[in-house]
């Protein structure tokens, strides 16, 4: 079975990105505040990303 047989993979990539990138702008010093909150949306979204492509084969998750 390969990485990409299952449609949970894709949208767990997908989400990896997104979280990421909302992660950079957080990152430099005297970002605004809006980028601060981003942080923790991208932490959600690149912990949320990482479970659907963990759990998208049938073995036990690791």
């Amino acid at each position: 079975m390969g990485l990409f047989d299952s449609a949970r993979v894709p949208a767990g990539v997908a989400l990896i990105i997104v979280g990421s990138l909302l992660l950079v702008p957080g990152m430099f010093p005297n970002s605004a505040q809006i980028f601060t909150l981003a942080l923790v949306l991208g932490a959600a979204l690149l912990t949320y990303g990482t479970w659907l492509v963990g759990t998208s084969e049938g073995s036990p998750t690791v």
